[in-house]
C-alpha cells in the first residue's frame, strides 16, 4: 500500500456532512497502541525523547494528558481482556503469559463487554485490529486449533466460520488479525470468516500459515484506512458508533512502511512508533472532517510498556542511544532515547516501565483543552466510563474492577477515582498501588529485565526476611523505584497486603456482591508459597 493515495480518503471525507449522533451518546474511539512506551511519546519524554509524535502531541494540546495511566497486566492478551470486560485480567483463566494465535477463546461466555453494553444502548460497535483474545477456529477435524506460537493450523478450514470471535462478544463488525503480528496465522480476519485462504508458509518473526497477499507491512495502513473509511460512513447516519481500534504498532515485527523509514535517527523502531503516530493522526483529522469533534471521544493509549525486543532482534541498528531506564541513579544522556521516561523497567515488568502508559483522552466542548490528570487510572475502568455516559445499569457480575474516569475527564473529581491500582506482570507477579504507596509482592520484575524473578528452593531458603520478597516504593519521592522501603514500613505492607488479598478474595475490587475467580488467584509467586516444604 503507498501511503501517497491516502489523500483521496480526505477528498472523500470533505464532502461528507456532519451528521452528529444525539449529545447524550457521544461517538466512543479508544485507540490501543502496542507496546508503546510512555517515553516514546513527545509530550510526555520531552528532550528525553528521540521521536518526533505531533500527533499525539497535539491530541494533548486538544484534550487531556493523564500522567499516571495503567495499563492492567505489562503483557497483551491480559490486558485487552480487562479493556473489554472492565475485570482484572488475573480473574480469568490466564494467570500469567499470553495466548497465541490458535488459541481458545479468553473472554466467558455470556459475559458482558463494553462493546455488547454499548449495543444495547444502541451504539453501532465496530473493532478494527488486533483482537488477541482467542477464537475458535474451523478445523477439518473437530479439535481445537491451538497448536502453539510457531507453525500449526494444520487442522484449520479456512472457508469455515470462525466461533467466539469478536462478533461474539458485542462487536456488530470486525476487520483485523487474530493474534500479534509475530503469531501465526497471518490472514486477514472479517466478521467471523478469514479473508482467503492460508496457502502458503511465511515468517514475521515467527513462522506459520499465511495468505499468499498478506504482507506485515501493509496491516497498519490498511487499520488505519479501514478506521477512515468507517468513521466517514457512520458519520452519515447520525446514530452513535463505538470503534475499538488495537493497533498491531509498535510491536515487532518492526515494520514501518516505506514513506516512514529513515525519519527517525532511532532506526526502524523510532520509523515504526512516528508511524503509529501517523495513524492516531489519520484517525483524529477524520473525525474533524466529517464534522464531529464536539460530539466524539477519543481515547489513546498502550497495552503496556515499551518491548525490549527490538533489541533482542536487532530492529535498532544503534543500542546505545536506546535505553531502558532501570532506575538506576545514571544522569541523562542528551544523545540516548528513554522509552520508558524516568521509570523503570519495560514490558512484562512489574515495575512502572511495564504497566505505566501514555493515555490522552479528547472531547471537543466536554474536556478542557490542554489539561493533564495526575489521578491513577487503569485501562479497565473503559467499561464503567461508558456506562456512565450512556447512563447504563450494570449488574454485580459485570464489570468488577472498572471505576467511571469522566470525573476526571471534566474536570469535577474532588477525590480520587480509586481506592487503590493492581498491577500484574507476564509471570502472574502482583502489586498493588495506593496513593503514593507501590507495593510488588515480588521479588525482582516479575518479567523480562534485572532482577529477573528467582525460582527455586535456594531462593526460598535464602529470603529470610520480607525485605527480601516484597518491594514497597514511594512514587512521590523515588518514581524510579530504587529504594526498597518495605522493612522500615511493616504496617503499611500488611495493609496493603491485606487490601490485594481482600480484592482476590472477594472477586471484586469495586463495591458489590462477592464474585467468583476463573480458577485459583495466589497473592505470592509459587516459590514463596513453597519455601517452607
Amino acid at each position: 500500500m503507498n501511503l501517497l493515495t491516502l489523500p483521496l480518503l480526505v477528498i472523500l471525507c470533505s464532502g461528507v456532512a456532519a451528521f452528529a449522533a444525539p449529545a447524550e451518546k457521544p461517538n466512543i474511539i479508544y485507540i490501543l497502541a502496542d507496546d508503546w512506551g510512555l517515553g516514546d511519546v513527545k509530550t510526555y519524554g520531552g528532550e528525553r525523547c528521540k521521536i518526533d509524535t505531533p500527533h499525539m502531541d497535539r491530541l494533548a494540546e486538544k484534550g487531556m494528558k493523564f500522567t499516571d495511566a495503567h495499563s492492567s497486566s505489562s503483557v497483551c492478551t491480559p490486558t485487552r481482556y480487562s479493556i473489554l470486560t472492565g475485570r482484572y485480567n488475573w480473574r480469568s483463566r490466564l494467570k500469567g503469559g499470553v495466548l497465541n494465535g490458535f488459541s481458545a477463546p479468553l473472554i466467558e461466555p455470556g459475559r458482558e463487554t463494553v462493546a455488547s453494553m454499548l449495543k444495547k444502548n444502541g451504539y453501532t460497535t465496530i473493532m478494527i485490529g488486533k483482537w488477541h483474545l482467542g477464537m475458535d477456529f474451523p478445523t477439518t477435524d473437530g479439535k481445537q486449533a491451538d497448536t502453539g506460537f510457531n507453525g500449526g493450523g494444520d487442522n484449520v478450514d479456512w472457508k469455515g466460520v470462525i466461533k467466539n470471535g469478536p462478533t461474539a462478544v458485542g462487536f456488530d463488525k470486525y476487520w483485523g488479525i487474530s493474534a500479534s503480528l509475530d503469531m501465526p496465522p497471518f490472514i486477514w480476519i472479517e466478521n467471523d470468516r478469514f479473508v482467503g485462504e492460508c496457502t502458503t508458509e511465511k515468517k514475521f518473526v515467527r513462522k506459520g500459515p499465511a495468505h499468499q497477499d498478506f504482507e506485515d507491512v501493509d496491516v497498519l495502513p490498511t487499520l488505519t484506512e479501514k478506521a477512515v473509511e468507517t468513521i466517514t460512513r457512520e458519520a452519515k447516519t447520525g446514530e452513535p458508533f463505538f470503534i475499538y481500534m488495537p493497533l498491531n504498532s509498535p510491536h515487532s515485527p518492526t515494520v514501518p512502511s516505506e514513506q516512514f523509514r529513515g525519519k527517525s535517527p532511532l532506526g526502524l523502531y523510532g520509523d515504526f512508533v512516528m508511524e503509529t503516530d501517523w495513524s492516531v493522526g489519520q484517525v483524529v483529522d477524520a473525525v474533524e472532517r466529517v464534522g464531529i469533534a464536539d460530539n466524539t471521544l477519543i481515547i489513546v493509549t498502550a497495552d503496556n510498556g515499551c518491548s525490549n525486543w527490538p533489541l533482542k532482534h536487532n530492529e535498532v541498528r544503534d543500542p546505545e542511544h536506546f535505553k531502558f531506564r532501570m532506575g538506576e541513579n545514571e544522569p541523562d544522556d542528551p544523545a540516548t532515547h528513554y522509552p520508558s521516561d524516568i521509570y523503570r523497567g519495560h514490558k512484562a515488568d512489574i515495575y512502572e516501565g511495564g504497566h505505566r502508559v501514555p493515555f490522552i483522552a479528547r472531547w471537543d466542548g466536554k474536556v478542557k483543552a490542554g489539561s493533564i490528570s495526575n489521578d491513577p487510572v487503569c485501562l479497565v475502568d473503559l467499561f464503567a466510563t461508558c456506562a456512565d455516559i450512556v447512563g447504563a445499569k450494570t449488574n454485580d457480575s459485570t464489570a468488577e474492577d472498572s471505576v467511571s474516569i469522566l470525573p476526571a475527564l471534566f474536570g469535577t473529581a474532588s477525590k480520587p477515582l480509586r481506592e487503590a491500582v493492581v498491577h500484574h506482570s507476564i509471570n502472574g507477579s502482583f502489586a498493588i498501588r495506593q496513593g503514593k504507596w507501590k507495593l510488588a509482592l515480588c521479588p525482582g520484575s516479575g518479567g523480562w529485565s534485572n532482577p529477573v524473578p528467582p525460582s527455586g528452593k535456594k531462593n526460598a531458603a535464602d529470603a529470610e526476611s520480607i525485605k527480601d520478597w516484597v518491594q514497597l516504593y514511594d512514587l512521590e519521592a523515588d518514581p524510579a523505584e530504587t529504594k526498597n522501603l518495605a522493612s522500615s514500613h511493616p504496617e503499611r505492607v500488611a495493609d496493603m497486603t491485606a487490601l490485594a488479598q481482600r480484592y482476590i478474595d472477594k472477586g471484586r475490587s469495586t463495591p458489590g456482591a462477592a464474585q467468583q475467580n476463573n480458577g485459583q488467584t495466589f497473592l505470592y509467586p509459587a516459590w514463596i508459597r513453597n519455601r517452607d516444604k
